[in-house]
């Protein structure tokens, strides 16, 4: 798998009685093709998909996938901490038309050794034909998963194709990228990491901030990837502090705040999520506001032509 850029880790409307808000979801993926990024995770830590149902997962895959219609790449999230219901997920998304890769986090709450991630992302792999992307994401899992271990799963499975490096630690980034093949790619999961992690040899960005600004973060990792870091930098001085402000209280509660001031989504949430709150709220609205996102219109409500 050779993907270089940015990929946009889809948040998930819900409307006011919390179904999944299918015609918005479908427009922020028509929104995003359309603004440049290069490929869309769907079911990812953005998407709130553990409160998702099973049949409400597959229903989120399909709707993104059949949006996309193969103009970019889709991602399928297939995360659980218990590793049989991780492979019985990814052999369901393996099966639908437009899924291209697995993504897969750390096994959450039970907190494994890297023996016992080891054998967990193993049975992953070995459950798809497609290739699978790592997901390292220690402060919501509770565990790291080392460069060691990482090496030895490219070694036992040859689609463990990459991996989402969430774990903001740069050193451990770079030593993977070192010791990693070349084939081997390497995505920030931290949209603030994403122009360290590329300067050391990372293929790009898996962006909550790309959501909001999806033109404006693949032109930063584009720009980047091309050595062109004087732009770069000038897009990532910009929008640091959105990057920052979506982390203000726990994601996606101030991403899916900005998008609803923008008109693409209704703010609804599923619990233990809870809207942000007032204060935080009032600084989101002043960043936004100074940031010119306000004046970003919406896609208009066209028909459906989904299934």
């Amino acid at each position: 798998m050779e993907l270089f850029g940015c990929g946009t880790a889809l948040v998930t409307p819900f409307r006011g009685d919390e179904s999944i808000d299918e015609q918005a979801l479908e427009q922020l993926v028509q929104w995003q093709i359309a603004s440049g990024v290069h490929w869309l995770v769907a079911c990812g830590t953005t998407a709130e998909t553990p409160t998702l149902s099973d049949d409400e997962w597959l229903r989120v895959l399909r709707i993104v996938t059949q949006a996309a219609d193969g103009r970019v790449p889709v991602w399928a999230g297939c995360t659980d901490n218990s590793t049989r219901r991780a492979e019985e997920r990814t052999r369901l998304a393996s099966h639908i038309p437009g899924i291209t890769a697995i993504l897969s986090a750390n096994p959450y709450y039970n907190k494994p050794t890297q023996q016992g991630q080891f054998e967990h992302f193993l049975a992953v792999a070995r459950a798809t034909h497609l290739p699978v992307v790592l997901y390292n994401v220690p402060s919501r899992t509770g565990v790291n998963l080392e460069p060691s271990t990482v090496l030895r799963l490219i070694d036992a499975a040859p689609n463990i194709a990459g991996i989402k490096e969430s774990s903001s630690n740069l050193t451990q980034i770079a030593e993977l990228a070192i010791r990693a093949p070349r084939s081997f790619q390497i995505y920030s999961g931290d949209d603030v990491m994403a122009l360290g992690t590329i300067a050391v040899g990372g293929s790009g960005l898996v962006s909550v901030a790309s959501n909001e600004i999806p033109r404006e973060m693949a032109a930063m990792v584009q720009a980047a990837l091309s050595n062109d870091w004087p732009t770069a930098r000038q897009i990532h001085r910009k929008y640091f502090q959105l990057m920052q402000a979506n982390f203000w209280e726990t994601s996606p509660g101030p991403v899916k705040a900005v998008l609803a001031m923008m008109g693409r989504i209704e703010e609804n949430y599923r619990l233990p999520i809870t809207p942000v709150s007032p204060a935080t709220r009032s600084r989101l609205e002043r960043l936004v506001g100074e940031l010119g996102l306000l004046a970003e219109a919406p896609l208009p409500h066209g028909e459906l032509h989904l299934f």
